[in-house]
């Protein structure tokens, strides 16, 4: 045999270990490979045994996997996301909390974005409840954001656990950025302190509670109100003497408002002008703007109000702006909303009046 066909010979035989060599190994592969998907795919098997009840929208994170024993997770199902109502509740509160915040210069935009590490709820709380908190002022570290956020929580529940309030957040829920948490804590501090604000009554949410028992997750789907009616979140507030006249002594209610509606047709006869119905005549706010405009000593331009007003809205207008014109005179902002005025809440009617009787009684 030649040395050329030896040669050929040999390499032809390297060519055939080489094949078998790599039709081995892709042979191994593909072993591996195969192995692999059958692994994962008993694994999927396994969690969609384990998990029925998952809703297929909602994507669970890395954190609800880590769940420890008897531990659980709450999250918003995507379809409560869009709801209208709640979309209108969470709205109300940031134009609440940036009405409150003025003066600090925050502007919050997104609830879960702007609330979960503390700062804002840190400044809210300072000025709704009067109190300093002692946290550092900015923290960039998640450890020392959910430092201060265990701080001001604390203080939060200090205040409203006594009061019979339910706590439904924690820190872990609120730096997650759960809204549903941040949404209920707001909501509960609204009423505790008497926010003027209306809150869209009957806003429900459905969330998705995830829970590790015996090492599996099971999930299941409930409802959470966050808000009931006006009158029920109303009703949770301090009582006051008015709730007392009211329940115990009408008798003597009908001295107050003879009394108060003297007070505000000394000042008023001076438009030609006289009030006979407390609730019903200052339900617009019309007659409670040219009020303050005499007990202050000024004319209010027209432009500033709705002098026949139409709607509920222009109504809500007028009070408001007469809340505005007190405060600017040096009252406290009202407890009573204006939505409670214009809807004819006796209560709310007469605590705005009187307050405006006890700083002005004397005036001419």
């Amino acid at each position: 045999m030649s040395s050329t066909s030896a040669r050929s010979a040999a390499h032809s035989g390297k060519i055939k270990k080489d094949e078998s060599f790599l039709g081995k190994l892709g042979g191994t592969l593909s072993r591996k490979k195969k192995a692999k998907e059958v692994s994962d795919l008993q694994e999927e098997g396994k969690y969609a045994i384990n998990a029925p009840l998952l809703p297929a929208s909602t994507d669970l994170l890395p954190e609800d996997m880590l769940l420890e024993e008897n531990a659980e997770r709450i999250m918003l199902d995507p379809t409560s996301r869009e709801n209208p109502k709640f979309k209108d509740l969470q709205k109300v509160l940031i134009d609440w909390i940036n009405n409150e915040l003025e003066e600090e210069r925050i502007i919050v935009k997104d609830l879960e974005e702007d609330l979960y590490d503390g700062q804002v709820l840190q400044k809210l709380f300072e000025k709704l409840s009067g109190r300093k908190l002692n946290v550092a002022e900015v923290t960039q570290s998640e450890i020392g954001q959910k430092q201060k956020l265990q701080t001001v929580l604390e203080a939060v529940n200090e205040l409203l656990r006594p009061q019979g309030w339910t706590i439904d957040w924690g820190v872990d829920s609120i730096h997650s950025k759960n809204l549903v948490a941040i949404v209920f804590l707001l909501v509960t501090l609204a009423m505790h302190f008497m926010a003027p604000i209306r809150l869209p009554e009957h806003v429900a949410v459905k969330v998705v509670v995830v829970k590790k028992k015996e090492g599996i997750l099971h999930t299941s789907r409930i409802t959470k109100e966050l808000t009931t009616t006006t009158e029920m979140m109303m009703g949770r507030f301090e009582r006051d003497a008015f709730d007392t006249l009211l329940d115990h002594a009408p008798d003597k209610l009908n001295v107050v408002k003879t009394s108060l509606i003297t007070f505000v047709n000394k000042h008023l006869n001076k438009l030609n002008l006289e009030v006979t119905e407390l609730e019903s005549q200052f339900a617009d706010g019309v007659y409670l703007v040219l009020l303050m405009g005499l007990l202050e000593g000024y004319f209010v331009p027209l432009y500033n109000f709705f002098l026949t007003p139409e709607s509920f809205e222009q109504k809500v207008h007028n009070v408001a702006f007469a809340f505005e014109l007190m405060q600017d005179g040096g009252l406290k902002k009202p407890k009573a909303r204006p939505e409670d005025v214009v809807n004819l809440n006796l209560k709310a009617t007469l605590r705005v009046l009187y307050n405006l009787f006890t700083n002005y009684k004397s005036a001419d």
